[in-house]
């Protein structure tokens, strides 16, 4: 048995449903089919199905499902658009894209997710430009071009849906929209509802690392919203309105490839089974870690898909030598939030803005995580944590 300990071991999968793959990817080329194929609208089907939303669209990547959400309510110059600094520079990427701007919010140190005590005190600070409640974009910027709160995205971290029972009220109460970003959370649940289906709008993607990845770039929008659903299918496809020439709005390039929904197909087949997996997995390592790092915290009602184990740790940089001398690849996710990295300088936010995510930062770490890590290759990870913490 091959016991080198992969930190995404997409090889195990692939010998798992090989023969359903060849099938699949066979049929895509005999029928030729390589945009909007047949299994395009199949997958659709199927993830509607799996989540439990009446309308899912499929797209090119993660980051074009939350473009397209973000097109399909309007976003541009003077909005504001609240989200996590903790995360992956795609969820404000497109914000900025539309000209909008991202104001910051700080998360729970332990979820990793966006706080909701904070939201609200970060929209009551926009409305009356008062810095005291929340940090905010610098004056300079603000006085340049003032801000209205119009959206929220929600980051599910790691694989845990956030607080949408809270920011939900939350946007109602402001009469704003929320998009659920579950890049990373597909597969799990809030109080018996799907992730993907816990907002207005969502958003996931199919990077080969995440839960369930495609061999490329992909990724969906989920609603239940008919005249949204309609809207996102227009964008999808250049803005298109009853034909290819005739262009009802601007859109986007957004379509999923025919080759990519075929694996998604396979993949998704056994995806239930790889998300128990995980679950123990995740179990077996909270259980031998408990006490010796600070392991990740799951609330009541909550499930993850657990798109990655991360733990906390003040010897953060020995644990991951001595990880990495028994051959054992960790990863950083994220070694600096979004409000001190150089593509957001012109906010003018600062240092100890958002203490629990810049604190995270310095302190996260992420270990192998797949359905097919052994007990062997679990114990022999937590006994190195455990010997040298």
């Amino acid at each position: 048995m091959n016991n080198l300990v992969q930190f995404i071991d997409l090889e195990a999968q692939q010998k798992r449903i090989y023969p359903q793959l060849e099938q699949r990817i066979k049929a895509v080329l005999s029928h030729g089919k390589y945009i909007m194929g047949p299994e395009v609208f199949e997958l659709e089907q199927q993830l509607s199905e799996f989540i439990g939303a009446k309308h899912t669209i499929t797209c090119a990547s993660g980051t074009d499902a939350l473009l397209m959400g973000l097109m399909a309510k309007g976003i541009g110059p003077g909005d504001a658009v609240f989200t996590t600094p903790f995360t992956f520079i795609a969820t404000a990427e497109t914000i900025t894209l539309l000209g909008a701007t991202p104001v910051f919010v700080d998360i729970e140190l332990e979820t990793f997710n966006m706080d909701p005590v904070k939201l609200e005190q970060a929209i009551e600070a926009l409305l009356n430009m008062d810095r005291s409640k929340h940090p905010l974009p610098g004056a300079e910027y603000m006085s340049i071009s003032p801000l209205k709160p119009k959206g929220i995205i929600g980051v599910d971290l790691f694989g845990l849906p956030a607080n949408y029972s809270k920011i939900n009220r939350i946007a109602q109460k402001y009469n704003m929209f929320v998009i659920e970003d579950a890049a990373q959370s597909f597969g799990a649940s809030l109080d018996n509802h799907r992730a993907c289906n816990l907002a207005e709008i969502s958003a996931t993607s199919f990077f080969p690392a995440k839960p369930l990845g495609c061999y490329g770039d992909g990724g969906a929008v989920f609603t239940n919203d008919d005249y949204l659903a309609d809207k996102l299918r227009s964008i999808r496809i250049h803005g298109k309105g009853n034909d290819k020439y005739d262009n009802v709005r601007i859109g986007i390039n957004g379509r999923l490839d025919t080759l990519q929904a075929a694996i998604l197909l396979e993949k998704l087949r056994i995806f239930p089974d790889e998300i128990d997996q995980r679950n123990y997995v995740a179990q077996m390592y909270s259980e031998h870690l408990s006490g010796i790092v600070k392991t990740p915290f799951t609330p009541k009602g909550y499930s993850s898909v657990w798109a990655q184990y991360s733990i906390l740790s003040e010897n953060r940089g020995n644990l991951q030598k001595r990880l990495e001398e028994n051959g054992i690849p960790t990863a950083i996710y994220y070694p600096k939030p979004l409000h001190l990295q150089t593509a957001y300088s012109f906010l003018k936010y600062e240092n100890e803005d958002f203490p629990v995510s810049e604190y995270c930062s310095n302190h996260i770490f992420s270990l192998p995580m797949h359905p097919y890590l052994t007990d062997d290759q679990i114990f022999k990870i937590t006994k190195i944590i455990k010997n040298n913490s």
